[in-house]
């Protein structure tokens, strides 16, 4: 692949990524859908436009599994109810760095190790959540946060469940079409409890982000993902929450505060501190000579 088709198809992926954040909180506090009601637009729209790619697609099929199905599922739930309190930008600077640090975590789980330099930029990390989330007037709300890191949490575990799978664009729609069953039976508790609304905007806003961020942003990262490095490719994600940040100040008025600028920088050159550098697998066990 070239470097200029690789540069522009890693930076529609981007930017499909950031509309996620935009499109769910622009339905959320502009139309009158509920979070379970845009939840179940956005996977079943997805499930739609990925299932007719693999239809006219005749070398792909549907693949996945309920595994993975149900951790899509709850990244897309958590995500709609966390944007019911988040502004766009604080989710998605929570979402991304619950799902690198869910996705750093396992390799350390694994046996992994952290180099000094890679230590020091989880120590950064850490320090700039803290400053996000301390008391304040300008602390996001606990619960919505909360929520979003479950969200970032849920998606990493997909993203570890879904390395090097063959068919990307076959197990992505398999996925999202389990995934779509789980979310309608969220919105009929949602309708039995009186919560459920929506309105054509609203709908509207969930198909946009289902079909083409979700839908093709997948497919076109996909696409771009065989010719990144993987640290690349995990850097590369950092610019979702700066690209959804100037998304919500130019469409959502959101304000950009002192404290979300200097917490941003100090998360996001954290996690790139970590990522930058391969972490060091661990060495094997000392040999003690044959066993008798």
């Amino acid at each position: 692949m070239s470097p200029p088709r690789l540069a522009a198809l890693s930076a529609l992926a981007m930017l499909a990524f950031a509309c996620n954040s935009l499109l769910c909180r622009l339905a959320l506090t502009q139309t009158g859908i509920d979070a379970a009601s845009f939840a179940v637009t956005r996977l079943v729209s997805g499930a739609a436009v990925l299932w007719l790619i693999v239809r006219l697609r005749q070398s792909a099929r549907a693949g996945g599994n309920w595994r993975s199905a149900t951790a899509l599922f709850a990244y897309a739930a958590t995500f709609s109810y966390a944007y019911a309190t988040l502004t766009a930008a604080t989710g998605a600077l929570l979402l991304f760095s619950a799902v690198q640090a869910t996705m750093i975590g396992y390799g350390l789980w694994q046996g992994e190790r952290l180099r000094p330099g890679q230590l020091a930029g989880v120590a950064l990390a850490v320090g700039g959540l803290a400053v996000l989330l301390a008391p304040g007037l300008a602390a996001p709300p606990a619960g919505g946060a909360l929520l979003m890191v479950a969200a970032g949490a849920a998606w990493g575990i997909y993203s570890l469940r879904g390395r090097g799978v063959v068919d990307p664009l076959g197990v992505t729609a398999g996925n999202f079409g389990r995934a779509a069953w789980l979310a309608l039976a969220l919105v009929l508790g949602a309708l039995a409890a009186g919560s459920a609304r929506w309105d054509g905007p609203g709908l509207g806003y969930g198909v946009l982000s289902g079909a083409l961020a979700s839908g093709m942003g997948y497919i076109i990262w996909y696409a771009a993902l065989p010719a990144l490095r993987a640290t690349s490719a995990a850097i590369m994600q950092l610019s979702v929450p700066v690209l959804t940040a100037l998304g919500g100040a130019l469409l959502l008025q959101e304000a950009l505060t002192p404290r979300f600028v200097l917490s941003s920088l100090a998360i996001l050159g954290g996690i790139a501190l970590v990522v930058r550098h391969q972490a060091q697998p661990a060495p094997p066990p000392a040999s003690h000579g044959p066993a008798r």
